[in-house]
């Protein structure tokens, strides 16, 4: 691999790790709303699957 794949991991990582923690927030917040960990992990679930679109049609 090369260093801009692994770049691109790492910052995706990061991004996912943000959203995780924002949803789990915000949720957190306003718990009518929803579990706070259920949210978190369906937001990291949204962000692979567009993450795989993204990288299957190249």
């Amino acid at each position: 691999m090369s260093t801009l794949h692994l770049l691109v991991i790492l910052l995706l990582a990061v991004v996912a790790v943000l959203v995780f923690g924002a949803l789990v927030y915000l949720t957190h917040q306003h718990p009518a709303w929803r579990e706070p960990l259920v949210v978190g992990f369906t937001g990291l679930g949204l962000l692979a699957a567009v993450v795989t679109l993204i990288v299957t049609r190249r």
